[in-house]
């Protein structure tokens, strides 16, 4: 009860230091704290995660609510803001766009994880006539030399789905899953027929000459090939999905996105952060070299540490390796 007294103590006290502090440092430079930003700050994820905790950490009700805007309303909010700090926009015109391109990057993001939600919450319907189109559009780019003989079929396993109707693995991210897989077969088809490849073929393995020592023939022979890069390509697909869901909704992207994004970010950034991570997690699977696929949850959990850490940078951009985003603009 002590340590919770003297932390709550402590809370307060450095709130109220703050405030003074802010207070002061006003008074002397005659800007508030959304002005020193906006001049001090280049745009990009730095200044807009900065803008974000100044304005959630305001006293002002009008600010905290300003990041959970309609985006319609925003040019209105700026204007609230602009009058509610006494800030003269004739003399002060660039902090007005410089908010406006923060605010639309912050509830851009908010309502991007809506949208993610809603398709991960949506379960694929094989009645559905647009569900099943998606679903073969994804065989045909990455096989479009060897038809699907049957709906219902065994060569689904050749793409990565554990059994004769791919409905069945989309349980976990629903349409998510679906949607990031077409968008990277067909917008990014080399590689993604690439990585397919690579995940059906075993990976040749050096051996040492201690270890060809050691083996016969028949072992030798065995050895070098043990180590396959052997994983189900869709089944993966589906779960690098649950992983940038993940960092999207703990906010772990607004680093990249506010890196990458001149204005709200779209579904459109989330399936090409889906492309990166998938790229990117096969080269770190070979990398890794693990012995067999029971050991993918330990190199998920590795990579998913690593992406994390890069994602701490607020100079980070995620840039996908076809270059996704438009360039930031100066704002």
């Amino acid at each position: 009860f002590a340590r919770m007294f003297v932390q709550v103590c402590l809370y307060f006290y450095c709130k109220f230091l703050w405030r003074c502090l802010k207070f002061v440092v006003r008074k002397l430079t005659g800007q508030c704290e959304l002005q020193r930003i906006c001049y001090n700050t280049k745009p990009g994820a730095a200044r807009t995660m900065k803008i974000e905790a100044s304005l959630k950490g305001s006293k002002s009700k009008r600010l905290q609510t300003s990041v959970n805007v309609h985006p319609d309303a925003i040019e209105k909010t700026i204007d609230d803001i602009m009058e509610l700090k006494r800030i003269n926009p004739d003399i002060n015109p660039q902090l007005g766009v410089s908010l406006q391109a923060c605010l639309l990057q912050i509830v851009g993001y908010r309502n991007l994880i809506a949208e993610v939600e809603k398709l991960r919450r949506e379960p694929y319907d094989s009645e559905n006539p647009q569900h099943e189109e998606m679903l073969l559009k994804l065989w045909k780019c990455l096989k479009p030399n060897s038809p699907l003989k049957a709906r219902i079929s065994k060569q689904w396993c050749e793409i990565g789905f554990q059994g004769d109707d791919p409905k069945t693995d989309f349980r976990g991210m629903g349409l998510l899953g679906l949607y990031n897989l077409v968008y990277f077969a067909e917008w990014d088809t080399e590689i993604a027929q690439q990585v397919l490849t690579d995940s059906l073929h075993p990976k040749y393995r050096e051996v040492t000459k201690k270890e060809l020592s050691q083996l016969s023939k028949a072992e030798w022979e065995k050895k070098k090939f043990d180590k396959a890069i052997g994983y189900s390509f869709a089944i993966v697909g589906i779960n690098i999905t649950d992983l940038a869901y993940n960092l999207l909704v703990s906010g772990a992207l607004k680093t990249h996105f506010y890196n990458v994004a001149p204005e709200a970010p779209t579904l459109t950034h989330f399936q090409q952060t889906f492309c990166y991570l998938m790229h990117e997690f096969h080269k770190f699977w070979i990398d890794e070299d693990p012995l067999d696929i029971m050991e993918f949850n330990r190199v998920r959990e590795k990579f998913y540490k690593l992406i994390l850490r890069q994602l701490q940078n607020p100079e980070m951009a995620l840039c996908p390796h076809f270059a996704a985003s438009e360039s930031l603009i100066n704002m």
